[in-house]
């Protein structure tokens, strides 16, 4: 212990402190196999065990964090618990607790506090992301924008930012080149043999299904070989954007907000739908689905139902001109049918018409047998009696 209070209250064994205050801990500190060098370096550790500080003020508030490199004055300096870190640069990681981050540069990482696993190389590097992990920023001023929880990312160049996570960054509006030291473009593949561009989308070949057909419309390359819109139209380079469909797997997908109008003459395009038809659709299946149990009609033969009694149905009968819960002629011209809760109506019917059979049955059953009992009083009534 070299300086003056360095070390002053700590009890544990295996320091090496240099410098005013370096090391200086609270009452009944035990930190062991420290070296601190510098003013004031370590000044706040208590059971802190393996760190390396040397500069000015680094790693000042580290109590218990274990394993830490900080290198440079204030380097690590608002840390406290973090483990595992290797700051170096004057300011790097100032204000970090988080563990397993390597921080190179002045001010690196300044404003990180909990993320881990971070990598921030280059003065200034980190940006606003003080809690995100897993992120790897090269270059001055390269890092977060915007968002101080950002994961998996990746900023490389001076001045990149990145603002959205698993997300990689390359450049602040800089070209990339693939095989050349010169890109003319955002990003230039130079693959070295002449009529081969370098490029390849392993899955989308020559084998693969088309997902838009008949189109004017294609991609080529112009003399500088950068990749256009062409057409066999001379419409010129127009957006991509244009189309309305996709390959969705197997399937054609339709990318518009709107819906697919099939024929002329159609009037009705509520919304909800994404489908309309004129003159109407020949198929040799049709297959409706449905959501949940509560859209089916089961619901008649459980325990509770409230079956109405053939009176009141043919109250409703007579002053509605309909069965109870079938839409009317005039609701169904004017919204149509969904032919799926039409089936599950009209099953509910059906279920409705079995018990009320299951009901008369009983009560025919019933009547037979009080018949049955009453023509055989009858018959006692009748029958001759012996002299």
């Amino acid at each position: 212990m070299v300086g003056y209070q360095a070390g002053l209250n700590n009890t544990g064994g295996t320091n090496l402190f240099i410098g005013a205050n370096a090391g200086y801990s609270q009452v009944g500190s035990s930190a062991s196999f420290n070296t601190c060098i510098g003013q004031s370096t370590g000044y706040n550790i208590t059971t802190g065990f393996a760190n390396l500080f040397m500069g000015s003020n680094a790693g000042y508030s580290t109590q218990s964090g274990n394993y830490n490199t900080f290198i440079g004055n204030s380097a690590g300096q608002q840390n406290q618990y973090g483990t595992s870190n290797t700051y170096i640069g004057n300011g790097a990681g100032y204000n970090s607790s988080g563990s397993s981050n390597l921080f190179l540069g002045a001010s690196a990482g300044f404003g990180n506090t909990t993320g881990e696993n971070n990598v921030m190389i280059g003065g200034d590097s980190g940006g606003s992301n003080t809690t995100g992990s897993n992120n790897v920023y090269i270059g001055k001023g390269s890092g977060a924008s915007g968002n101080s929880a950002l994961n998996n990312t990746v900023a490389i160049g001076t001045n990149a930012v990145v603002s959205q996570s698993n997300s990689v960054i390359l450049g602040s509006s800089a070209n990339v080149g693939i095989g050349n030291t010169a890109p003319q473009n955002k990003l230039e593949i130079t693959q070295g043999t002449s009529g081969n561009s370098g490029l390849r989308f392993t899955n989308l070949t020559s084998s693969s299904t088309a997902s838009v057909l008949n189109q004017t419309k294609f991609l080529t390359v112009n003399a500088a070989g950068d990749v256009v819109l062409g057409s066999l139209n001379n419409s010129g380079r127009v957006g991509a954007e244009e189309t309305l469909w996709s390959q969705s797997g197997d399937n054609v997908q339709n990318t518009n907000t709107g819906g697919v109008i099939i024929g002329t003459g159609v009037s009705k395009t509520p919304a909800g739908y994404s489908l309309y038809v004129s003159n109407g659709v020949l198929t040799e299946k049709v297959k409706v689905a449905i959501k949940n149990t509560n859209d089916w009609s089961d619901k008649v033969f459980a325990k509770g139902y409230k079956l109405r009694s053939l009176g009141e149905v043919a109250r409703q009968i007579k002053a509605n001109g309909h069965l109870p819960g079938v839409p009317s002629a005039e609701e169904v011209v004017k919204e149509g049918v969904d032919l799926g809760r039409m089936d599950a109506k009209l099953l509910e019917k059906v279920e409705e018409l079995t018990l009320y059979m299951i009901e008369l049955k009983k009560e025919n059953q019933h009547l037979k047998q009080k018949n049955a009992q009453i023509e055989k009083r009858l018959n006692a009534l009748t029958k001759p009696t012996r002299k």
